[in-house]
């Protein structure tokens, strides 16, 4: 894409301090201090795209905010867009509202599984996943992801999969496809190898897809019920455009379930708790994006895989004891700080006190995770060196 070409900056710096912005205004909180550069929390510090912007304005115009449904045009956007995007085709009934994929993934757990039940997760992993099977008095059994120190990057072991499956008997899967914090897309085999495996042992995989429409370098992203007969017919898939278009705080996400077995309960309990209840404004914001927002989309995509490639070139070039895990997907970058040899304490205080910046420690998504740092590069470029340079003099003061 030339300069030319370019609709959108994401050089431009905004202040996001006082604006409610997690992100920002919680780093005291959070890291015991607020002068820090911030990339930890996953939203992108890009402006919105301006179409959904003038949608939302168009509506907040009116003078009444009274009682809303979408309309059918709503709905059409979304299942358009797992038709064009992911070539996943779903019927207007298949699929419905929730407001966050991690308050969807809470309902699923507590309608198709109870108390005590197991529930089964791949360390190093998106840390919600262990707090909310966890808080809803569940038991957590892991499936660790398996690591090559060779190739540096992170594979999912099958065999154990079913072992450990077998053994446990967990009621429900969660499946982070793409994986978060690593990256990595599954690829179409390993998908379909986990719909049979539990399938077999009547597992219900609930995926989480809020990365799925950030996968990089022009490769796809496979939607774990379209792998398939078996996985279809175990999945609860949960997705948004909020990670896509950075409007998380929209709370506009959805849920498809194919297999009406699970699906038809799982919805009507829903709607009669009005789980699946919308808002204008999440609805509209999410109607605008996927009608209006693929060119932005193109945009990001390509500027945070420039963001990827200078994150490289830095740390071979300034800091080849780091080394970061290759995405596949998103905007997230698995660092590994072990090279450096410290524990995980002095890890923590290199990086927030030294380096004064703010990262998610690996050690939150398992202790697979210790001696990692997840990276939030969806920054303007200027930000980002900013940040590297900081870290590298941290490493070489010390």
């Amino acid at each position: 894409m030339t300069t030319e070409q370019k609709r959108y900056d994401f050089n431009r710096v905004i202040d996001r301090h006082g604006s409610g912005c997690t992100k920002f205004d919680e780093l005291k909180s959070f890291f015991g201090k607020e002068d820090l550069t911030p990339m930890w929390i996953a939203d992108m510090d890009f402006p919105v795209c301006p179409e959904i912007t003038e949608a939302l304005q168009r509506r907040i115009a009116h003078p009444i905010y009274g009682y809303s449904l979408p309309d059918e045009g709503y709905w059409e956007s979304i299942t358009a867009w797992l038709r064009r995007r992911h070539d996943w085709e779903v019927a207007r009934n298949e699929i419905t509202f929730v407001p966050g994929v991690v308050k969807g993934i809470a309902f699923a757990i507590n309608f198709f599984t109870k108390r005590g039940d197991k529930v089964l997760i791949q360390p190093p992993v998106y840390h919600p996943f262990k707090r909310v099977i966890e808080g809803n008095g569940r038991i957590v059994v892991t499936a660790p992801l398996s690591f090559s120190e060779e190739d540096h990057t992170f594979s999912m072991d099958l065999e154990g999969l079913e072992e450990i499956i077998a053994r446990e008997r967990p009621r429900m899967m969660i499946l982070c496809n793409p994986h978060n914090p690593i990256g990595l897309q599954w690829d179409r085999e390993t998908l379909g190898a986990i719909g049979s495996i539990c399938r077999r042992y009547g597992v219900v995989v609930i995926s989480d897809e809020i990365h799925g429409d950030l996968v990089l370098y022009g490769k796809p992203h496979y939607p774990f019920a379209a792998c398939g007969e078996d996985a279809e017919a175990v999945a609860v898939t949960f997705g948004a455009p909020s990670k896509t278009f950075n409007i998380p705080g929209l709370v506009s996400s959805w849920c498809v379930v194919k297999n009406p077995e699970l699906r038809e309960p799982f919805f009507e309990w829903l709607e009669a708790n009005e789980f699946n209840a919308t808002t204008f404004v999440s609805t509209i914001g999410a109607e605008a994006a996927y009608n209006n927002g693929e060119p932005w989309l193109a945009e990001a995509v390509a500027y945070v895989e420039d963001n990827i490639r200078f994150t490289r070139e830095f740390l071979a070039s300034r800091l080849p004891q780091i080394k970061m895990v290759e995405p596949e997907a998103s905007f997230l970058i698995w660092m590994d700080f072990r090279d450096l040899g410290l524990t995980h304490d002095e890890l923590v205080d290199l990086v927030t006190n030294r380096a004064r910046l703010a990262l998610n420690d690996g050690e939150m998504f398992g202790p697979e995770g210790v001696g990692f740092m997840r990276v939030n590069i969806a920054t303007p470029r200027c930000c980002l060196q900013a940040a590297l340079e900081c870290l590298e003099r941290a490493i070489n003061d010390k």
